[in-house]
Parts: structure tokens; sequence; C-alpha cells
């Protein structure tokens, strides 16, 4: 963590226990200022907006011996603590991306002190306000395809045969192996045609395309396995049609699935240029 800089007696963030939290940021104006007003952040601690360069961020006060890089390692690991942090740090962003144009920070950006905050805002200006104007009227809806190969698991032709002994036994397993082989190629290749399907439809409609890491074990909201994870940026008002028309792509098929979410703040086209140079453990 770098050494802060000197900040004014009482002062906001002038508390040598105390970190900014930076929750959002937005352009400088009436509605950010009455949104921090009225909402609270990380532990229920209330919001302030703070201002640089015509922008400006929704903050909360943290403590620094939680949100230093080394307390914040011991936080993550709590998987309720890490739950309650990201659903303040969301509500927040959702509540303040309701009501107008914001960039949503990665959960935990942290800063020595509102005057970091403010220099930070000045230094990545121009930056910011290009991503405010190319993000505006746009929402982020999130995309899942998952394979099942065990939801598709064909079943003995003889029943009989599954009990039998001897060569007649041996042969009636190897008949089921390579049938559960042909069945899990086929839902594998079967997921993988619904996903080109998916993103082909998506093209016509988004500006932009993210495409992330597949969830796997309890990240993975569904049964089976996560082959594609993407976000497309879409216009507001195409939104629900185009959410509409993602989740008519699934078909039936057995052991396939196609999961829609959103409309999100875009949270995938937005996080990637605010970390730099934050002073806590948050991602940079």
């Amino acid at each position: 963590m770098s050494t802060a800089p000197e900040t004014p007696a009482g002062a906001p963030g002038a508390d040598a226990g105390e970190m900014s939290y930076v929750y959002a940021v937005g352009r400088e104006g009436p509605a950010l200022d009455g949104l921090a007003a009225r909402l609270a952040g990380v532990d229920g601690r209330p919001l302030r907006p703070v201002a640089g360069g015509g922008l400006c961020a929704l903050v909360s006060p943290v403590p620094a011996d939680a949100f230093s890089e080394r307390g914040l390692a011991a936080q993550m690991e709590d998987l309720d603590r890490l739950e309650a942090v990201a659903r303040a740090h969301h509500a927040v962003v959702d509540a303040a991306f309701a009501e107008t144009s914001v960039l949503p920070m990665r959960l935990a950006t942290v800063y020595l002190d509102d005057a970091r905050v403010a220099a930070m805002l000045v230094g990545q200006r121009d930056q910011f306000q290009e991503l405010l104007g190319r993000l505006e009227g746009h929402v982020e809806l999130g995309v899942k395809v998952y394979a099942d190969p065990r939801a598709a698991a064909t079943a003995p032709a003889d029943p009989a045969a599954a009990t039998s002994s001897g060569a007649g036994a041996g042969r009636a397993y190897l008949r089921r192996r390579q049938a559960q082989q042909r069945d899990s190629q086929d839902v594998y290749q079967a997921a993988s045609d619904l996903a080109a399907r998916a993103a082909h439809l998506a093209e016509g409609v988004a500006s932009s395309r993210a495409v992330h890491r597949p969830q796997q074990g309890q990240l993975a909201a569904r049964a089976g396995v996560n082959v594609t994870n993407e976000a497309y940026l879409v216009p507001r008002d195409h939104a629900a049609r185009l959410h509409r028309e993602l989740a008519a792509l699934a078909d039936g098929a057995p052991g396939v699935a196609i999961e829609v979410t959103g409309p999100w703040a875009p949270y995938s086209f937005a996080t990637a240029v605010v970390a730099e140079g934050a002073d806590g453990g948050g991602p940079r």
C-alpha cells in the first residue's frame, strides 16, 4: 500500500483508521449527490459524494484494518462476510444505475482517503467521460449455456442385459459405455451449437460482447457444466426483447440449457479501467 498524502484535519477521509470505499463513478451533479444522502453502503455506513474533474464517486468509510490487503484477504475467506459486502456493494450500484449513468467499481475498490479518490477521478477523467458516453442508455445481459450429459443418459435397451452375467454382461457394459460416450458428445455439441446461435442473435443487437471464464462448482447456477459465460452490452430499449429471444433458443434438448440474466448495470464493460491505483486489497 502506498503512503497517503497529507489530508487536512477534519476533512473527509482524514481518519487514519478509515479508508474510502468506492462503489460507482458518474458525472458530477444533483443525481449522485441526492443518492449519497439517502443510501448506505457496506456495514450500513453512510455514503458521501466525492467530486473531481467534473465526475463524482459514491464513497463510504470502511475500517482500514479490515480493508487493507491483508484484512480484505481474511474477509474474502469468510463466505458469509463476502456475500454481505457484495450485497451492499451491488445495492448501491443498482440504486445509482436506476437513476443515472454510472461506472460500477469492482468489489472492494478502496483508497486511503477521499483526496486519493478525487485525484483518481481527475487522473482518469477523459477515460471515464468517454466510457460514460459509450455506456449511457445501455444495460448488460448475461448469457450462460450449460451441458449436463447425465440428464440425457441413454437407458439400457434391454433391462435384462444389465443383470446378466459372463460374456454377455461384459458386452452389455461396453454397449452402455459407448452409448454414454455418444450421449455426452451429443450434449456438448448441442450446447456448443446453442451458444453459437445465442452469440449470433445477440450480435445483431448488442454494442459489445464480453467473454468470461465459465463458472464451476458452487459458482455455477445449474447442474452440469457451464460451457459458455458471456455478457452483452445492449441498448436499454432493446433489452427486454433480446432477453425473450435468447431464452426462447432453448428447445428442450435433453441435457442442454441456457440462462439469460439481467438487465444489469454494465459491470463487464465498465470496471476494467477503474481499479488502477487503488490503495487497498481490492482488485487492480
